[in-house]
């Protein structure tokens, strides 16, 4: 009978193998602060269980060509956020008291996030190919990565493309074919203004909605004298907005559906993405 802490354990034990291509006994000791006999129980009783899953290697457990997935999802935002927060989730079927959208998932390369993840930690230079909507041709960039950014929908990661010149954001689903670690000069995010700077986002309900309804939203929001203020990285603040469906650019038809505006956008107009 597995234990729930041996399940967790094991599920960490999947998690870092698959998407680092690698799992050590001290990574597995430093996430459950355990003895180093108990991690080696530990990858014992998992490659008991599911034998040929993993190969020992000098570097640490590897998953072999044909690794099967036995306490994991395949869903990359699992490893994501153990990642940004050292915290492990495990699915589990929601009750019929609680429910929660299901959101497509989008393709992602184990082979380039292995690299991706490598590059940062590291401080190194990736070599990749990437397409965008402005380019839907594959062509070769040189990244220095330096952090994995969740937008709400969607993962990117920032850092310096030597393509553009400039620090920018690249979404983990469009990266395509191989990735390597290139030697050179890292550039990392000491120099990105647009993440070293901090912005205030001051927003209001929008002013065509009745008191009434702007006392609605004032209450939602924990709103103090008619606003709310959040400061946030300048490089993520137009993510922000579109998450809480500020329109910048135009007011929706309804204020209803508008609900809230941006303030002081002259203000910090510079650091809004397509403005």
């Amino acid at each position: 009978m597995v234990t729930n802490n041996l399940r967790q354990r094991k599920l960490f034990i999947e998690l870092v193998a698959w998407w680092e291509g690698a799992v050590t006994n001290k990574q597995l000791t430093e996430q459950f602060d355990i003895s180093r006999q108990q991690a080696y129980q530990d990858f014992k009783s998992y490659n008991e269980q599911l034998p040929g899953n993993l190969i020992q290697t000098s570097h640490g457990f590897k998953p072999r060509k044909e690794f099967i997935a036995h306490y994991i999802s395949s869903d990359i935002n699992q490893y994501l956020q153990w990642f940004s927060t050292k915290q492990l989730h495990q699915y589990s079927p929601i009750t019929s008291e609680v429910s929660h959208l299901s959101l497509p998932i989008r393709r992602v390369s184990v082979e380039v996030i292995r690299v991706l993840v490598k590059a940062i930690r590291q401080g190194k230079r990736m070599e990749t190919n990437y397409i965008s909507l402005s380019n839907p041709e594959s062509d070769g960039r040189i990244f220095h990565p330096h952090t994995l950014v969740n937008t709400g929908l969607r993962w990117h990661v920032r850092g310096y493309c030597e393509k553009s010149q400039q620090y920018r954001d690249l979404v983990l689903s469009r990266f395509r074919g191989v990735a390597e670690i290139i030697d050179g000069p890292y550039q990392d995010d000491t120099l990105d203004l647009a993440w070293q700077t901090y912005i205030p986002l001051i927003l209001q309900p929008d002013p065509r909605l009745s008191p009434e309804k702007k006392a609605v939203l004032a209450h939602d929001y924990q709103m103090e004298g008619g606003q709310l203020i959040l400061n946030t990285r300048a490089a993520l603040a137009s993510y922000l907005l579109r998450e809480l469906q500020v329109n910048i650019k135009m007011l929706d038809g309804t204020p209803e559906a508008q609900q809230l505006v941006l303030v002081n956008q002259d203000d910090i107009k510079k650091w809004l993405l397509n403005h």
